[in-house]
């Protein structure tokens, strides 16, 4: 009767019953997504597009589900909604990668702000990017010269990418966008 009690959810609700299911049921999903990244591959929390920030965004909230489940099903639920995501994700990755009409319809392009030293205002506008945000970024870059910005690149990610130096190699920046 008492392995049946535990099993019901773990103690009674107690302190130490709230303590051993947050701890054992987060861990427990800790350890699911790894043996998911390990099938998946390393790709799978890489933040590479804004699908797969969702993804870490959205397995985040999935692994506190799990560590606040209040029984099993909840908990069981919380699990297959990992692996759920994970099949979306790879099944995403596959199609992007065997369809150009995919890549297109499920990613952004990324966006010069800025180029050859000057400031591009409409991107600026149209992405939300504050001038005084991306001269921060330029600062965080060790920029000391804007004439010597090739390039400023609001990523798919939402990351800020600062190329400067002497030249720039073409290839870096054939897919980017100019709004």
């Amino acid at each position: 009767m008492g392995l049946v009690r535990c099993l019901g959810m773990f103690v009674d609700n107690t302190w130490l019953d709230l303590a051993l299911r947050g701890i054992l049921l987060s861990a427990a999903a800790l350890c699911w997504i790894v043996v998911l990244i390990r099938v998946n591959g390393l790709r799978s929390l890489s933040k590479m597009t804004n699908f797969d920030f969702v993804m870490t965004v959205a397995l985040g909230s999935l692994v506190a589900g799990a560590g606040q489940a209040s029984d099993w099903q909840a908990f069981v639920q919380a699990m297959i909604a990992m692996l759920g995501l994970f099949v979306v994700q790879y099944t995403a990755a596959r199609m992007r990668k065997a369809s150009d009409a995919a890549e297109s319809a499920m990613q952004n392009d990324p966006v010069f702000l800025m180029r050859d030293g000057e400031f591009f205002e409409e991107a600026l506008r149209s992405t939300r990017v504050a001038k005084s945000d991306l001269i921060a970024k330029l600062r965080e870059a060790n920029v000391l010269d804007l004439t010597k910005v090739r390039a400023v690149v609001l990523e798919t990610t939402g990351d800020v990418s600062v190329l400067h130096g002497e030249r720039l190699d073409e290839t870096l920046i054939e897919n980017v966008k100019r709004l």
